[in-house]
């Protein structure tokens, strides 16, 4: 089921010792894994909302606590649950947590996150268990695995610079397909639309279109995408909201893009104006 081999790469991960400094960087580029983070704190508690059409989930315990979160768990199984969605009884994760995407995260990012998930302080908070949830859904989510997932070549080392390095991140680490990208009726990415927005993100609201199409970002330069990137600010000035403003600021206080390396944020802006536009008006759907 192609379990295995992802499990060999996570494990493999594990023998390299990550950087918690670094470590920090890939989590405010991964939006400050957000969905672990309640609205009010503390980092990595669990608890945040993640409405689907498939049942509302919530996002796990993450900090170093050995009862609630990932205290007691190895490097390997951390790695396993991030990279291939293998929970540590060993089922399947949903595909709510987008590990078919992080799949691609090189081996030295995944260390250096893990290193700086166990510096976070210990949080005694009992895990929210998903509701409507569908009897036998491990057993889908294995099916779904199967049908939808493209697993991404192992990658040991990150892109550092350039549009490449901004492909990496936009499609691995900070993953703007999970909301950006529209979804068939199956929850499985609409390939073919690739960044071209949705009327029906996560939240039910619109989510945009970051094509450089006319209906997307077209009249937008680099820099004005890096200005959002840092400041939120749009380029009328207005401010975005909701959850890209906590992407963008760090949820619960912890790191968002704006703590990233500047030349980060301009490798997303760079990539983001390389990609194939795709007429997509969100607004009138």
């Amino acid at each position: 089921m192609m379990i295995a081999p992802l499990v060999m790469i996570s494990a493999a991960t594990a023998n390299a010792a990550g950087d918690a400094q670094r470590g920090r960087v890939i989590f405010a580029l991964a939006a400050g894994c957000g969905c672990h983070t309640p609205p009010e704190g503390p980092i990595g508690a669990g608890g945040g909302k993640v409405p689907t059409p498939f049942g509302t989930f919530y996002g796990t315990n993450i900090t170093s606590d050995f009862v609630t979160g990932l205290g007691a768990w190895s490097d390997a199984e951390i790695a396993a649950a991030i990279r291939a969605g293998i929970r540590r009884d060993r089922s399947a994760e949903a595909p709510a947590m987008p590990y078919y995407q992080y799949a691609g995260m090189a081996d030295t990012d995944v260390a250096d996150l893990i290193a700086y998930l166990r510096s976070l302080p210990p949080v005694r908070r009992t895990n929210r268990a998903h509701e409507g949830e569908l009897p036998l859904a491990r057993w889908a989510y294995r099916a779904w695995r199967l049908l939808f997932v493209r697993w991404p070549p192992r990658v040991a080392s990150a892109p550092t610079v350039g549009v490449e390095r901004g492909g990496y991140l936009v499609d691995h680490v900070s993953i703007c397909g999970d909301c950006h990208t529209p979804r068939t009726r199956l929850g499985a990415p609409e390939r073919s639309m690739y960044l071209a927005g949705t009327a029906h993100g996560p939240s039910g609201k619109p989510v945009p279109n970051i094509t450089p199409h006319q209906t997307g970002l077209a009249k937008w330069d680099t820099d004005d995408l890096v200005s959002l990137l840092t400041l939120g600010m749009l380029p009328n000035m207005d401010n975005v909201q909701g959850f890209m403003a906590d992407v963008i600021d760090g949820h619960g206080g912890g790191p968002g893009y704006k703590d990233a390396p500047e030349s980060d944020r301009r490798a997303i802006a760079e990539y983001l104006r390389t990609i194939l536009p795709i007429d997509n008006d969100v607004s009138r759907k």
